[in-house]
């Protein structure tokens, strides 16, 4: 009897082609490695993602260093406070909330964005049942 695991016997097989998980043909597989990611197969980025994603972090310091530089150390901490106190504000988890008094504190109330029209959430085709998200945030499941 063969005392060597099972995973040292496939390490040492040989792969046969017609039996291999990209397909006969070199194609991609999607029974045996689900579908495809057309974003994680793309190695180079757009220079300016990085910077579209880190935007409003950049404009907030921004916004406190020059708001310290005029009135002093306690205008920043004083609207970080305030930002970390309209943030923790939230509808149900099932339920979008919009933060408008986040967009107020932020001067954002007043312009309309991409997100705006584009990104409704009102007609997003994913929602989830009401009582296992909310057991989920609480800590229940």
């Amino acid at each position: 009897m063969n005392t060597r695991g099972l995973g040292s016997q496939l390490k040492d097989s040989i792969p046969v082609a017609e039996f291999s998980a990209s397909g006969a043909f070199g194609g991609h597989d999607t029974l045996r490695r689900g579908f495809t990611s057309v974003k994680n197969e793309l190695f180079p980025n757009h220079p300016l993602e990085l910077s579209e994603k880190t935007f409003q972090l950049n404009h907030d310091k921004m916004n406190f260093s020059t708001l310290r530089n005029i009135q002093g150390l306690h205008a920043p901490l004083k609207l970080q406070m305030e930002f970390k106190a309209v943030k923790q504000v939230q509808r149900l988890p099932f339920l979008h909330s919009s933060n408008l008094s986040l967009d107020i504190l932020r001067g954002n109330d007043e312009s309309i964005d991409f997100e705006d029209i584009l990104n409704d959430p009102l007609q997003s085709e994913v929602m989830g049942e009401p009582h296992m998200m909310v057991e989920y945030k609480l800590g229940l499941l």
